[in-house]
């Protein structure tokens, strides 16, 4: 993936939702000014989720999702609305589209239902105002709710709805970047990249590049080596380096050669900021110590690969846990975009870095498993627990320690 390129988990998600045939295609069109989706008068065109990487005036990058009608009929079409609604959990706002000719309303009604129980922003949009003479106001069937009327095939309208796109999502600067608020311009930062096996054929992993580019906003100076070099090109040094991150599965080795007065870090752990809640990540920690004999781990990773025999999720990090702990247990795996939901027989939940989801999904999945009572971790987290190296590793992050140390005592 070129640096210079958004990637689809760092771009705002517009999902957009509705019954066949209202038009929700159509919409999308429009909202692109390109031919994106398949547009027919037969209804149920859409049978899957599509998602479409664009960069929409004045919203920026964005990943608008079409999605199958939720009145879909038939075996299949249960499972396609069952795709459908899974998709509000990735959105960071929802277009409820329908036809403003239309008078039954319970549909829609059900998705509103589910927006507000996700806590996730949506939108009313009538669709199909060049079809109709009356002006619909439908302060009757949505109270409280302000509906936008349009013609996506007129292209009326839609200007004002990016508009409010825009002013739903309060759109802005990222209160945490990766990195950037932990560093000054003209810092040194050296960034540990070991060559990842499961990583396409010469590039870097996402999190690293993203750490870089953030690194180099930030007008800081970036200074990348693999983990047998550090030590070498510390000693090399005039200036002593703001921050050392690393990648998680070097933890020891960077850990013992980085002498202790610099602040250690690693990607995983700076991912776990900054695209879910890393004080909830590390107080998962504490469930680490009370793990049991033959206990259900989850290890869930946000994205699929060809898994190497050294592979992090399914080889290295249960060692990791049998050799702490001195105890077997029973692990399962889950991957890519779904996410498994009966796992309430599961005792901790291990989670990648997440760089492949975005926000809003990561999110959805920390709510949930904690809704459920069970811990979570990401992998940087743990690793650094268990290799003994879990109080220098939060160091940047006085919150989560201090979450932590509340949770160890309550």
């Amino acid at each position: 993936m070129s640096m210079n390129k958004t990637p689809r988990s760092n771009r705002i998600h517009i999902g957009i939702f509705g019954r066949r045939n209202v038009g929700k295609s159509s919409i999308i069109n429009a909202l692109t000014s390109q031919t994106i989706s398949l547009v027919s008068d037969h209804a149920g065109t859409t049978t899957d989720p599509v998602f479409k990487s664009m960069e929409i005036l004045p919203l920026g990058p964005c990943v608008i999702i079409d999605t199958a009608g939720i009145d879909d009929t038939g075996t299949l079409g249960e499972l396609r609305v069952d795709k459908t609604y899974q998709i509000i959990n990735k959105t960071d706002i929802g277009l409820i589209v329908f036809d403003i000719n239309q008078t039954d309303f319970s549909f829609e009604k059900d998705l509103i239902k589910e927006f507000k129980k996700r806590q996730k922003p949506y939108l009313l949009v009538a669709n199909k105002t060049d079809l109709t003479t009356t002006d619909k106001s439908f302060n009757d069937t949505f109270r409280k709710e302000t509906v936008l009327n349009v013609s996506a095939t007129e292209n009326n309208n839609i200007t004002r709805l990016k508009d409010v796109i825009g002013k739903t999502l309060k759109i802005e600067e990222e209160k945490f970047r990766i990195v950037g608020d932990l560093i000054n311009p003209g810092d040194i930062i050296i960034l540990v990249t070991p060559i990842d096996k499961a990583a396409p054929k010469g590039r870097l992993i996402l999190p690293q590049q993203q750490t870089i580019r953030d690194v180099l906003e930030s007008d800081a100076i970036s200074i990348v080596t693999k983990e047998h070099e550090l030590r070498d090109v510390l000693n090399k040094l005039r200036v002593k380096p703001k921050l050392v991150i690393t990648d998680s599965q070097a933890f020891l080795k960077v850990s013992a050669d980085t002498p202790k007065d610099i602040t250690l870090t690693s990607f995983s752990i700076l991912f776990a900021r900054h695209k879910g809640d890393l004080e909830e990540l590390v107080k998962g920690a504490k469930a680490i110590d009370s793990l049991k004999q033959g206990d259900k781990i989850l290890v869930s990773e946000g994205c699929t690969h060809h898994r190497q025999s050294d592979d992090i999720g399914t080889v290295k990090i249960p060692r990791w846990l049998r050799q702490y702990t001195g105890k077997d247990f029973e692990f399962s795996y889950s991957s890519g975009y779904t996410f498994p939901r009966d796992i309430n027989d599961v005792k901790l939940v291990i989670h990648c870095g997440a760089c492949m989801l975005n926000k809003a999904e990561m999110m959805h999945r920390i709510n949930e498993i904690k809704e459920k009572g069970i811990p979570i971790v990401n992998y940087g987290v743990l690793i650094s627990y268990v290799q003994g190296i879990f109080d220098r590793a939060l160091d940047p992050f006085p919150l989560a320690k201090i979450a932590y140390e509340k949770e160890i005592n309550d």
